[in-house]
Order: C-alpha cells, then structure tokens, then sequence
C-alpha cells in the first residue's frame, strides 16, 4: 500500500494524474453526479425497471405488454444534441429570405438595419440585426446601420453608443453609419414635391375629428376625407412654409399625404407627414422646427431614406405588411427609385418583458439593478449575464426565418446556449457553499499538482492546467449528509465518493457542527484506497494558499413567475418572481480561473475577439456539476463576481 501511495504521488507531482484513479466520467442528469460510465449504466436501468413498476399499477394493459414497451424503451438510447451545429448560413439558402432574394437577384445586395435611438436594443432586434446583415453578407453586399433619429424627444447619446456596440457585438460591421437627419433637408424637398403634385395638405383637425374621419370607434361610422385637403396646391405651400418658419404651435398644424380614404388598408387613410416640435435636435439643432412623424418615419420616410442609399431589399418585421403599400405609394407618387420592401416574423420570448414603457419602470422602481441586469433581455442585460453573440445568432438560425411571428419559450432559448456553451467553454470546478474537509492521511500528497484538462472533449483545443491538491479541500455543503441512506451516493458518514482528478477517494469518517447553527462546520475523511472507481465524482477546491479563490456567485431565475407576466393579476409587476436572484457570498473556484481569464475571450467568436475591446463577461466556463458561469462587469481585481449564464441542464418545472 505504501508503494501504491509513493507511485500515486510521485505522478502527481509530474503532472500526470493516475490512469486507473481517473476514470471517464459521465453526468448523471437525475441527481447531476459525475459517475462513471457502468454506475450510469446501472442507474439508467434501475430507474426504467422503477418507472416499469409504477406505470404497471397505474395501467390496466397487461403485464406482458407492458414489459415489452418498457424493455424497448430502455434499449432505445437517449436523444442528444448534436456536438455541432446546423450551417450558420442555412437561414439563406432556403425557404423566405431564399425566396425574397429569388424575387429580385440583384448585385451588389443593399440592405439597412434602422432603429430608433430612444431605448435600448432587446433580444428580438437580434433576429432584425442578423437577418438585415447577414442577408447581405451571404450575397456578398453591405449593410447600413441607419439611425432613424426623427423623434427628438425621445433620443439620447447612450442609445446610439449602445445600438452600434451591440451591432459590432454580434459580428457585424456596417458598411456606413448613417442619420435619418442627415436627409432632413432632401425629405423637406420632397415633402414640398408632394405639395406640388397635389398629394399633400395642411391640416388642422384635432385627434377627435381624425378619428371620426377614419370611420370613429371601430369603424361605426363612413369614412370621409378632411375639408383641408381642397386648399389648392399655393395655400398648402405657403402654410407648409410657415411651419417650417415656428409660425404654428405644436398641434395646431401637420402635413397630411392625399391617399386613398376610401382604401380598405389603413396605412392609405391620409396619413400625417411632418408636425410642429418646438424641440431642438441632437445633431441638428434648432434648424427645424418641423419634423416628420411617427407614420412618415416608420413608412413613408424610411422608404424615402431606402430610396436615397439605393437599398435593394428592405427586411421589416410584419407589423409593417400593411404599409407596405403606401411605402411603395410615395416612392411611385415622387418618381424616385424603388426598394423592394419585404416582411417577416418578429421573434420575442415567452416570460420575458421586452417594452421600453415596461423596462423602465422596472429600472426606476429598483426591481433590477438596471437597463444591463442579467435577468432582463436588453441585449446589454444578455450580455452581461454572459451568453455569447454566437449562441443568439445560431438560436436565430435554428428558428429560421418565416412570416409568422415567433413567441419562443425562455427554456428553448437557454437550450441553444447550454448546447453552445457546452462546445466552447472550459471546464473549472466551483464550490456554492464549502465545507471544509481535512483528509486525515492526505499528508503525502499535500501540495501536489494535478494535471486536469480544460475539457475532455476538447482536450487539444483547449489544452490543460495544472491544480494544486491540498490536505484540507473544500466541498460543497449539499454533497455531504448527516445521515446516510440508500439512495443517497455522495460524501456521508463512513460512506465513500469520489473528488474529481484527485488520485484516491475519500471516505468521511466524522464531523462537526456549530450548535447555533446546526450546520456542519468541518467533516473528517480517510483516503479509501481499496475503492479505484467509486459510484460517484464530487467537485471540491483546493485550501485558499493553493490558488483558490473566494468569490461572489449570483444564480439568476426568471425574473417573472408566469409565462405571461402582462396577463398576471395586478399587472406585471405582481408577478415578479422573489427568487430570480439567489446569491453565494462565500462560493470558492479553483486556480485554474486565473489561466481561463487570461486566456479570454471564450469563444473566440462573432463579435468577441482578441483585437476586440471584450468585456469582462467573455470570461466564461463550465463548473462541473453546478452551471455555465461568466465573471460579472461589478468585479475588481480582488473581487471575483460570477453570473450564472445557464444551469447544466433544462429546469424541469420550465419544460
């Protein structure tokens, strides 16, 4: 024995772990044990012949045929995911954005990403973001980022910062920045063409009357066309003229284009154009004092800006369908070159809040910590929890793009992530809770270094690191009970269970507690050198002078308790969720967390590379047997914060 410990601790300080200690280690999705590959085995056929049993009292069938299904699902293997992803171009080259390119295959391809800087970008811009550039990328064309800054009420310098960040975040570059105000004065002009040709009017009606002229309360009543619209083309012109000059108020006049009342599309009910705002202007100052509305933005405007920079395929979400005809209205009244407009589904997340009306008062009322909170889905709040650009845009990829609207369920979401993150992330090992345990006759090997891989399955990508393995290690508190039981396989009293890469297992031999607390305060072990491959592996850390590191970990839930949090009993904010943010002051990580920083980003992918200004959330890893982790933007130099990114597996109650 004496031989077997001196050759156990000679490889250990080589760097080399003992083959036959080590075995290859599966996890045990049930209790999240790493056990070896025959325990796994027993346990998976065990649990079947259970779930025999008990579907055998509840059924009325027959015993045989009930033991035929049962024996045929058990040999059936368990699905699994595969280790590599679908084409990351596959959303392209088949079914609507292969279709919309087919109906105009045009080179060079132009395409334009334009969102509003008066918020900040959510987890469904990212569909928009990566079908507008990833479009024109596959074509071998460009992409403008266009800020549509028409609404200067609404539009600070932090949202322009942060649109372009999550962009370029996400693998994109634009091919040119541009301004909607940068067309102010070519939109004016056109704004006075349409005066010219008759096909706009000044009008002064209040809400009231626009309402009763659109057919009043659910179209109760005809509709008819404003008495503004017969001024002749001089009278348009000229008060058009003193709106520009600040001669009205706000509200006491707007530009109106001259559809179609009559038309059974809303989108042609004389929509307004250009209204009084007496408000200066980010870039623009206070120039104007008119400024095109919220309709011309998003329609008739957008489709003259498209016009401008020559855009080939204008990609919208289908809110928009309806417009369609009136964007290709003005572009036809004004004789200017036509985009090809197109619409798909919007994708947004079951669970998951994304209104800016509703983020904010989340924000100011001090439910999260703010706009980058990880339990929200702005994209910085994604960000920062630590899901990669990659895994957003392979979870787009795999939803495919079509025109029905997607509302996708968190859990599917985090399933893309877990996958991604499973393949391209480092594996450390990570204590919630420690408890000490001092390893009676651990004397020889004190000090000694282990050799561990950054993952097995990525073992020569990834490389390896060395640990230091110490007489007193650090478990976590839920791994040890008091009392053993049958079905119970990790540490308790005189029970045995294995410490992952360590060269022997251990068995606990006493322990003490804190009798305020009840808790258990150290426990006493044994190596068992009898036992080479135990029934189950435990994660543990090294004593703090070995590397170890303590740190703060936050387990973030979901903030709301429904899938539906806008249908909750009073409100919303009734249905938030007391637990979405569990955290561990004292959780400890083991020394390799030093190399994994260092070596940062994980992956090196989309947006995050080592040219790149990435942030601290590129830190990312797997601790074994607990979750996907990223360090936390609230860390310093001697504080390590970590976010859970994902739990191992799918929540259960979420499935």
């Amino acid at each position: 024995m004496a031989d077997a410990v001196t050759d156990a601790a000679s490889k250990l300080q080589l760097g080399e772990a003992p083959a036959d200690n080590v075995p290859k280690l599966m996890l045990d999705e049930e209790t999240g044990e790493m056990v070896s590959k025959g325990e796994l085995k027993k346990r998976l056929a065990k649990r079947a012949k259970k779930a025999t049993k008990e579907k055998s009292k509840e059924s009325k069938s027959t015993p045989s045929a009930l033991d035929a299904q049962a024996a045929a699902t058990a040999k059936k293997p368990k699905d699994k995911p595969e280790d590599m992803p679908m084409d990351p171009e596959a959303m392209f080259k088949q079914g609507f954005l292969n279709d919309v390119y087919l109906e105009r295959p045009v080179k060079p391809v132009l395409t334009r990403f334009p969102p509003e800087p008066n918020g900040f970008l959510h987890i469904g811009h990212s569909k928009a973001i990566a079908v507008n550039f990833g479009f024109a990328r596959y074509h071998g064309g460009k992409c403008y980022l266009r800020y549509d800054d028409t609404n200067p009420e609404a539009e600070e310098e932090v949202y322009f910062t942060a649109i372009a960040d999550m962009v370029r975040w996400l693998g994109f570059e634009p091919y040119k920045i541009t301004y909607s105000s940068d067309n102010f004065g070519k939109l004016y002009e056109m704004a006075e063409k349409l005066i010219s040709l008759g096909k706009a009017y000044v009008c002064h009606c209040d809400d009231d009357e626009i309402k009763r002229q659109r057919g009043g309360e659910k179209g109760s009543s005809p509709r008819y066309r404003c008495a503004d619209a017969d001024q002749s083309v001089e009278e348009n012109m000229r008060k058009f003229r003193d709106m520009r000059d600040g001669k009205y108020k706000p509200r006491e006049a707007f530009l109106r284009m001259k559809q179609d009342i009559t038309d059974g599309n809303p989108q042609m009910w004389d929509l307004a154009a250009y209204r009084v705002l007496d408000k200066p202007h980010h870039r623009t100052g206070a120039e104007w004092k008119i400024y095109p509305t919220y309709d011309f933005t998003q329609q008739q405007h957008s489709c003259l800006c498209d016009s401008f920079e020559n855009i080939t395929h204008s990609l919208c979400t289908t809110e928009f369908y309806l417009s369609r005809v009136s964007y290709e209205w003005l572009n036809k009244e004004l004789g200017v070159y036509e985009p090809m407009q197109r619409e798909y589904g919007r994708l947004s997340l079951s669970g998951a809040v994304l209104s800016k009306r509703k983020l904010r008062e989340l924000v100011e009322k001090k439910f999260v910590r703010g706009w980058d909170d990880p339990r929200l889905y702005t994209l910085i709040a994604v960000r920062r929890r630590g899901v990669p650009p990659g895994a957003i845009l392979e979870f787009v990829n795999e939803l495919g793009v079509t025109t029905t609207n997607s509302i996708i369920q968190i859990s599917r979401f985090e399933q893309t992530v877990r996958r991604y993150l499973e393949r391209t992330v480092p594996r450390l090992m990570l204590v919630l809770d420690p408890v000490p345990v001092v390893i009676e006759d651990a004397d020889d090997l004190d000090g000694t270094e282990l050799t561990v891989p950054f993952s097995p399955k990525a073992q020569s990508a990834m490389g390896d690191h060395k640990i230091k393995f110490t007489k007193t290690v650090y478990i976590d508190r839920s791994d040890f009970r008091e009392v053993d039981s049958k079905d119970y396989f990790r540490l308790a009293p005189s029970k045995t269970v294995g410490l992952l890469q360590a060269p022997f297992p251990i068995k606990a031999t006493s322990f003490t507690k804190d009798q305020a607390t009840g808790k258990v305060t150290e426990i006493r072990a044994i190596f068992d050198r009898e036992i080479k491959k135990p029934k189950t592996y435990i994660q543990w850390v090294a004593a703090e002078g070995s590397g170890s590191r303590k740190c703060e970990v936050r387990i973030y839930n979901s903030l709301f308790l429904s899938e539906n949090p806008a249908s909750a009993e009073g409100g919303y904010l009734n249905d938030i969720n007391p637990d979405s943010e569990v955290v561990y002051p004292d959780a400890m990580i083991e020394s390799g967390f030093d190399e994994v920083k260092r070596r940062a980003p994980w992956p090196e992918a989309a947006g995050e590379g080592k040219g790149s200004s990435s942030g601290p959330e590129t830190v990312r890893f797997q601790a074994m047997r607990v979750a996907y982790f990223a360090l936390d933007s609230d860390s310093t130099d001697d504080k390590i914060i970590l976010n859970r990114i994902v739990s191992l597996k799918e929540d259960k109650e979420k499935s």
